[in-house]
């Protein structure tokens, strides 16, 4: 029996992409997963994966940018799979232009979703781990946190989550807890489509691009990503707290 089976996990964003595979894979790892996005809905599927493995999962519909909402559906997870000891921000929209077109709403909604909703998650969650005296953290950064044209708003609030990160390190050590951020490069994903129709451009052509940019001569897929998370929520990652881990198919992050 792997040394994770009984603890509960919290994925956000999780209907699709890096979120999906990485409630999929935390289930094979033998954790119960709570699945949340804005629809619960569109999270059915992924439950109905990792139920159909064997698992267990719970779709929970939540803004992760309301407080009400966060609160609400971190009870749930608490009352329906267990306290939740394990916790993956990865929701996540993109709003992309260039500075001087820039609306305010591109600036707040960007921030209010990464920056106010890890935050909000990981206030609620960190309150079961630290009465458990465990537990994982992992935020979804991105190589855009060393800037990238068009994502002002976007490489902000994932800088923003590596100091996030940092210090929810520092401060939740003694308990038991580590954080760690996760920046993934090109992965293939509903979000990285949209890039590509910002730029005008087939999505095909702009994978194509960014393999031969890319040392192992590859863009990602939503699993490579889903892989060092599983690592970091480990058991065996006791000792790695505070790291940002980039996961681009080479160093130029």
């Amino acid at each position: 029996m792997s040394p994770s089976a009984g603890r509960v996990a919290v994925v956000t964003g999780a209907a699709r992409g890096i979120g999906a595979a990485t409630a999929v894979r935390l289930a094979s790892d033998g954790m119960a997963v709570a699945v949340l996005d804005l629809d619960d809905k569109a999270c059915l599927p992924v439950v109905e994966a990792v139920e159909a493995a064997g698992g267990r999962a719970l779709a929970v519909a939540c803004d992760v940018s309301d407080a009400d909402r966060v609160a609400s559906a971190v009870a749930r997870v608490a009352a329906e799979l267990g306290p939740p000891t394990v916790l993956v921000n990865n929701a996540g929209v993109l709003r992309d232009n260039l500075l001087f077109k820039m609306s305010d709403d591109d600036w707040d909604t960007v921030m209010d979703v990464h920056l106010r909703g890890a935050f909000l998650m990981t206030r609620a969650v960190q309150a079961y781990m630290t009465q458990e005296h465990w537990g994982r953290i992992v935020n979804l950064s991105s190589i855009s946190a060393l800037g990238n044209r068009g994502q002002v708003n976007y490489s902000a609030a994932k800088a923003g989550l590596q100091g996030f990160t940092k210090t929810l390190a520092v401060e939740l050590g003694k308990f038991g807890v580590t954080a760690n951020a996760v920046g993934p490069g090109f992965v293939v994903t509903e979000m990285t489509r949209a890039t590509a129709q910002r730029m005008g451009v087939p999505f095909e052509t702009l994978e194509q691009e960014m393999a031969e940019r890319i040392p192992v001569r590859r863009v990602g897929v939503p699993e490579d990503i889903a892989h060092v998370v599983s690592f970091l929520v480990s058991e065996q990652a006791g000792y790695v707290s505070g790291q940002v881990v980039y996961v681009s198919g080479g160093p130029q992050a």
